[in-house]
């Protein structure tokens, strides 16, 4: 199979399980905790490490911000040999009582995007796979984690979420809001593959916080610290996988 044109991998390069956070500087925290890891391509947003924890190799890429370059990601990787998709990231609060450094992990995500909706109707499901789901929240409750667990929205317009929007996301009682989730769910399920997900906040939209707002940095020092631990979680469930 040739080289993937945004990804710059082929068949081979890459191991059938993936972490997939957004930020390509985040490959690099995680790879920090792996037992070995290797650079094997990077390109626009894309970051691809081939890593090994705990005995189990995996693969790690950025996947940027938003589902289009999301999508582009599951798609080139799928083609190449990954069969489980593992999203690390973050999010906003949508109910009043979850605090920065909460960690959400997704039942399901409302397609408030649009690329999903290229693939599929928007009346079919955005749901992880049962086993991912399951291995998150062993992982989360073994390192002895407060979690939260149920349905998150993903969403298009960071810079346009309003009011009317978090009262009727907040009404829906859907946890939390973030960017990629429900088309890496859905083209997930559509080729038979795996996927699950992981946030930890990083701002509640409900209080009126967002992330950035009282930092000079993206993430506020809670939320980077928090990071880390979404991260440990997340590897230690891709060894249960």
């Amino acid at each position: 199979m040739a080289k993937q044109p945004h990804l710059l991998v082929e068949e081979g390069d890459v191991h059938e399980t993936a972490i997939i956070p957004g930020d390509p500087g985040r490959v690099d925290r995680i790879a920090d905790l792996c037992d070995d890891s290797e650079v094997v391509a990077q390109n626009r947003e894309y970051k691809i490490v081939n890593a090994t924890y705990d005995g189990v190799e995996l693969t790690i890429c950025s996947t940027g911000i938003g589902c289009p370059s999301a999508a582009i990601a599951v798609e080139e990787l799928s083609r190449v040999g990954v069969e489980t998709f593992v999203r690390c990231g973050t999010c906003g609060a949508l109910q009043p009582k979850m605090e920065v450094g909460d960690m959400v992990v997704a039942t399901g995500a409302a397609k408030e995007e649009g690329t999903s909706k290229r693939y599929e109707s928007a009346n079919y499901p955005a749901v992880p796979d049962y086993d991912v789901l399951a291995g998150l929240v062993d992982a989360a409750e073994a390192n002895d984690e407060e979690i939260h667990v149920g349905p998150i929205v993903s969403d298009d317009a960071f810079y346009n979420e309003s009011d009317e929007y978090v009262e009727d996301w907040n009404d829906a009682n859907l946890l939390a809001i973030e960017m990629e989730a429900a088309t890496v769910f859905s083209l997930a399920r559509r080729k038979g593959l795996a996927a699950g997900a992981i946030c930890t906040v990083d701002g509640n939209l409900v209080a009126g916080s967002q992330k950035g707002a009282d930092s000079d940095d993206e993430l506020p020092e809670k939320a980077k610290d928090n990071v880390e631990r979404a991260i440990r979680i997340t590897l230690n469930a891709v060894t249960s996988l």
